[in-house]
């Protein structure tokens, strides 16, 4: 069962192209009167019976190509849908099949020059039924039965493929700094001591010193002294 999904996807699929098939082939070939129409015969296809057929099989492929992806509450949707569509297959079949002159009505208005579809039963003396409108009824039913499957078995399919999923990536390492002469030179300008830096990212030991009492890396000199200084030479 777990295994049902690809056979169910390729027998979809084909059935889809049963019905697509059946579209482009002749459904009725109708015998009009020699002094109403420029020709006795008209051939009536699928596209002018039932132009709904396409929209339908091509609705019919695209779901079950999305039925190879889609997680468990979408392929019961999917199913339902595929159901539906088979139901709108078969109703436009048997429509066409119980009227062909009505469904024929676009060819032979061509050739006859007439619209409305009394007018068009006068001059339609006979019409023959091809084997394809059953062919298009069958796959529809197929359709139907298939949708039905598929809501049966897909619960024992695995869920999508995980593996386009998001992956964290990694934070970028700043890049060591590289020491040489002319980035010692820099740091004695600033007042650092280039010995004291570390040499792989360039930041100057963590001493416990407070930044506050620093210039650059260096402590700052306290001024305690130079106070006491001042006031002994104001005393004397």
């Amino acid at each position: 069962m777990k295994r049902s999904r690809p056979l169910v996807v390729v027998i979809g699929l084909a059935v889809a192209g049963i019905v697509m098939l059946s579209w482009t082939q002749t459904w009725f070939t109708v015998h009009l009167d020699a002094a109403s129409a420029v020709t006795t015969t008209v051939d009536a296809d699928g596209s002018k019976a039932v132009p709904q057929y396409t929209a339908l099989a091509i609705a019919s492929l695209a779901l079950f190509l999305a039925m190879t992806i889609a997680g468990r509450v979408v392929r019961v949707v999917l199913a339902v849908i595929e159901v539906l569509l088979g139901v709108a297959i078969v109703v436009a079949g048997i429509n066409a099949l119980a009227d062909p002159v009505a469904a024929a009505r676009g060819a032979i208005g061509e050739v006859a020059g007439v619209s409305d579809l009394s007018a068009v039963r006068r001059v339609v003396t006979s019409v023959d039924v091809s084997a394809w409108p059953v062919v298009g009824i069958v796959g529809g039913v197929l359709a139907v039965l298939l949708g039905v499957v598929v809501l049966v078995v897909q619960r024992s399919w695995p869920g999508p493929s995980r593996k386009y999923a998001a992956t964290p990536t990694a934070t970028p390492k700043a890049a060591p700094v590289e020491r040489d002469a002319v980035v010692d030179w820099d740091d004695l300008s600033a007042g650092v001591d280039p010995t004291s830096v570390d040499a792989t990212s360039g930041a100057a030991p963590s001493d416990g010193t407070d930044t506050a009492d620093t210039v650059g890396w260096e402590p700052r000199r306290s001024t305690d002294g130079a106070t006491d200084h001042e006031e002994h030479r104001e005393h004397h």
